[in-house]
């Protein structure tokens, strides 16, 4: 038989067992690790009251201990004068007499020295909102302000890590028995706190083996938090405490989740703590394997970053910005008869338009159903047609009529009831009325709503109010997207919060680059600078932006703030002064709708015929409030 030679064992050590490490070791610095609780110093206070509700009862007695790594440093303890007699069955309670207080300092004499004793320190009390709230119910009325000190509630604790096989309840007296505390709770404040610090270090002990082991961790100590979710906290570990954006990446190097903060190292800390309420979200840590930060010069980049990347990954716990294609438009097609159209994206046209307007697009808007709103407030105004087939510019012989335009509501183009150059003027209204003044629009709905109200059928007149507001956001976005789209460079600035500018560079709506400029250092050469590096953008087929639309109301909401300035817009920028926008308030608009309800019920007074709607021109701008420039 042929024999081997078997290699020698050799004994496998932890090395051995440990995983690869990938990438460099980092050491962490003091901010990102925290505070270690073996540093943090506590005070620990426990109050006598001569009651239960802070304002109408009074502190008695004050006891409180000041720890650190185990290590009492100090104690504070005295009674206090309440003002007043103690209640029998208080004093059977505590031990504390009316006669024990009488002579003992006031509240305005104890309290600034137990503010000066814990100051700098973290309280912990044993049920502390009811301590803690007569704290602060002495601060206010003794006017001191209070300090704000972080709080921690041994309660509260308790019922993370004891469980009631071990302890019928988690009072005091229950975990001072179960721990073996060196003083046994007695109601009296400084034997009750000192029997707290014992409980507290017992408590902390149960707590370090689930990682809670710093201050950070202490403060959702308490937060149903599940452990699977917490021990992944170490993914935060070395992001920068910076604006810009986070990638949460799971298996296979699929992108999960995209997001943006100011502060990246705080916001994704926060997704392994109790501040994550969202079932959704709690599962896509648990499938994450790592964070992947991207930071950013100012926060408008990291917005419009998240959205970038949010349309290129569409990562599958995102749940907006994900298709922006699936954002639709509503058109008045170019054709010998117009219609209104619901279309994916706005196309430049192959050819002039035999009338010479560019073609007319509104929205975009959240939803298929949101844009035939807006159409069906366009058709309750307009008689355009309705119907979607190609028409020829001479109506077939023997061609009907349909019910539409026997009700009125309808040229009839396709009968030849409705000359090319009358249809024209209709379609002329409504462009006019999408890319220009919406307040025919509004004057019809205002007639109509006023119709159904003084016949209380209220639910109909809540569905044509609907429709009219859904009008008015699609126009507004386009005639606030459109100057911007057409726009092929505009560079703006804003103080930045730290002092020095933050530089913005927009080319045809697109975020085509940000810089910081420090305090103190001229801004012209990063201007120059970012306008030469910047990003080069093609035009867009107006008023569609050349990006995301998001990504341009981003921008046009940075550019509204107060403070920004604008520093080159070679081409000018500007926005209708009596377009959409100006009924963008919803108060506004029902302040001009009751407007035009006042003038078409003055109108039917002076023909003499009450309840008829024979409104002529619409109010003048006296009667309805100037509306918004909205130049820029």
């Amino acid at each position: 038989m042929q024999q081997h030679d078997r290699p020698a064992a050799r004994r496998v050590t932890r090395v051995d067992l440990a995983p690869p490490l990938q990438g460099r070791p980092v050491q962490l610095t003091l901010d990102e690790l925290g505070t270690p609780l073996s540093d943090v110093t506590f005070v620990v206070v426990d109050l006598e009251t001569t009651g239960s509700v802070p304002g109408t009862s009074a502190i008695t007695e004050i006891g409180a201990v000041k720890v650190r790594g185990g290590e009492v440093l100090g104690e504070f303890q005295t009674l206090v004068d309440p003002g007043g007699p103690v209640p029998a069955f208080i004093s059977v309670l505590t031990g504390i007499t009316t006669s024990m207080v009488v002579g003992a300092p006031r509240i305005e004499e104890v309290l600034p020295s137990f503010l000066e004793f814990a100051r700098g320190t973290v309280l912990v009390a044993h049920n502390a909102p009811f301590d803690v709230g007569f704290l602060k119910a002495a601060a206010v009325q003794t006017g001191h302000a209070w300090p704000g000190h972080q709080t921690v509630d041994t309660v509260r604790l308790a019922r993370r890590v004891v469980t009631r096989d071990e302890a019928p309840n988690h009072k005091l007296s229950t975990l001072a028995a179960l721990f073996g505390a060196a003083v046994t709770p007695n109601h009296r404040a400084l034997s009750d706190a000192r029997a707290t610090v014992d409980v507290l270090h017992a408590l902390l002990a149960r707590l370090a083996p689930l990682g809670i082991t710093h201050l950070e961790d202490l403060a959702t100590a308490t937060d149903p938090v599940p452990s699977d979710v917490r021990r992944k906290r170490h993914l935060a570990d070395g992001l920068p405490d910076g604006p810009g954006v986070y990638m949460f990446v799971g298996p296979r190097e699929e992108i999960l989740y995209v997001g943006t903060s100011t502060s990246l190292r705080t916001r994704v800390r926060s997704y392994f703590t109790a501040a994550e309420k969202r079932s959704r979200m709690v599962e896509m840590v648990r499938v994450s394997e790592r964070v992947h930060p991207v930071p950013c010069a100012t926060t408008l980049e990291a917005r419009v970053r998240e959205l970038r990347l949010i349309a290129e990954h569409s990562p599958r716990y995102n749940r907006r910005s994900r298709f922006p294609e699936r954002m639709p438009w509503v058109h008045l097609t170019v054709e010998p008869y117009p219609r209104l159209s619901v279309v994916r994206e706005v196309r430049a046209p192959a050819s002039p338009a035999p009338d010479g307007h560019e073609p007319a697009y509104i929205g975009p808007f959240a939803s298929r159903g949101a844009a035939q709103s807006a159409i069906d407030a366009l058709h309750e105004t307009f008689p355009v047609r309705q119907c979607s087939g190609r028409l020829p510019l001479r109506a077939a012989l023997g061609a009907v009529a349909c019910a539409l335009a026997e009700m009125g509501r309808c040229g009839a183009p396709c009968t030849g009831r409705s000359s090319p150059e009358q249809y024209a003027d209709v379609t002329a209204a409504v462009r006019a009325a999408m890319v220009g003044d919406p307040s025919p629009v509004v004057r019809a709905h205002a007639t109509r709503i006023g119709r159904l109200v003084t016949q209380e059928r209220f639910e109909e007149a809540a569905v044509v109010r609907d429709r009219l507001a859904a009008f008015l956001r699609g126009a507004a976005r386009a005639q606030r997207l459109a100057p911007l789209a057409r726009c092929p460079e505009l560079v703006a600035a804003r103080r930045a919060d730290a002092g020095g500018w933050e530089v913005v560079l927009v080319r045809y709506g697109r975020l085509a680059g940000t810089a910081t400029v420090p305090r103190g250092v001229d801004p012209w050469p990063v201007i120059e600078s970012l306008r030469l590096s910047g990003e080069e953008v093609a035009a867009p087929a107006a008023p569609a932006p050349a990006c995301h639309p998001e990504e341009a109301d981003l921008v046009l909401a940075w550019l509204d703030q107060p403070g920004v300035r604008l520093v080159l817009a070679p081409e000018g920028w500007t926005c209708p002064v009596g377009g959409a926008q100006a009924y963008a308030d919803p108060a506004s608009t029902a302040g001009r709708v009751a407007a035009y309800l006042a003038h078409d019920l003055e109108t039917a007074a002076a023909v003499g015929a009450p309840g008829a709607s024979a409104l002529a021109a619409p109010p003048g701008p006296e009667t309805l409030g100037a509306g918004s420039t909205g130049a820029a």
